[in-house]
């Protein structure tokens, strides 16, 4: 496990998952089976394979409202904890949620994205805890939807001081690296074999349902082994018509980004809005 000291003992490392049910496009995605499975049971199985996390320090951050409740029994189930609290302020259920469970450094993946890679989970948290001054470690290069990050908790009480947009659910991560709140750190890819400029794996559309059943059906062992980005990007290379599945989704997914991600916070009295 990973070691670290803070005042009063060991540092606490978990990880945060936003998940929430009411998905606009693609209604309780993080339930719907993939290989047989729900797809969120596949995330946790990745983040249950980082070298530094329990099952018991997973957490998936999902909402009060009553739609969500069908999602507590399946993350239980696997070992996992559940957090339940704002329905659109991610940055305020993160606060709530570390305050919580006691976690000094915590990796953070998105539920959308079924395939994030433990490698790259670990690599972050590692280069988290090498330097005190930094407040989150991203993932840049890997294919879309494998990226991962690892946050401070205290850059997360320092985001949430500042931040003053509530609707944040779309884009929360550009408070931590497109602004000066707090020092951010970014990881490429260590090798060609876990870069592919075109592959799309995060769960949005119906397009990317069918693409990872396609993928899951190709790759998925069920013995407990997870397949990461270098089995990943070799099959899209020797399958290269997977991609057409939901490629033509790109655009119209980076366009709705920009078009909900608008953030603001405060400094010093001054409201600044987050670039995107």
């Amino acid at each position: 496990m990973l070691r670290g000291l803070r005042r009063g003992g060991p540092l606490r490392v978990g990880a945060l998952v936003p998940v929430r049910l009411a998905s606009e496009r693609l209604p309780g995605k993080a339930l719907l089976p993939v290989a047989g499975r729900p797809v969120i049971t596949h995330l946790l199985d990745r983040l249950f394979a980082s070298q530094h996390l329990r099952p018991a320090d997973v957490v998936v951050c999902t909402t009060t409202d009553p739609s969500d409740d069908p999602l507590v029994p399946v993350v239980e189930a696997t070992g996992a904890c559940v957090f339940r609290g704002s329905r659109d302020d991610i940055i305020d259920r993160f606060r709530h949620a570390v305050r919580e469970f006691g976690f000094d450094v915590v990796v953070q993946v998105d539920g959308d994205d079924p395939c994030a890679d433990p490698w790259y989970m670990d690599r972050c948290l590692e280069r988290l805890l090498a330097d005190e001054s930094v407040g989150i470690v991203v993932t840049e290069g890997l294919p879309l939807g494998l990226a991962s990050k690892a946050i401070r908790g205290s850059a997360i009480e320092t985001v949430w001081e500042q931040h003053t947009t509530a609707r944040n659910d779309t884009g929360f991560g550009y408070y931590f690296t497109r602004t000066p709140l707090c020092r951010a750190v970014t990881l490429q890819p260590v090798s060609p074999d876990h870069q592919h400029p075109t592959a799309r794996l995060t769960l949005d559309y119906p397009e990317d349902l069918a693409f990872f059943r396609e993928l899951f059906d190709q790759l998925y062992v069920d013995d407990g082994t997870v397949f990461g980005v270098t089995e990943i990007v070799a099959l899209l290379r020797r399958r290269p018509e997977m991609l057409a599945i939901n490629a033509a989704l790109g655009e119209r997914y980076w366009q709705r980004t920009r078009a909900l991600a608008e953030l603001e916070y405060q400094v010093g009295g001054k409201t600044y809005k987050v670039e995107v």
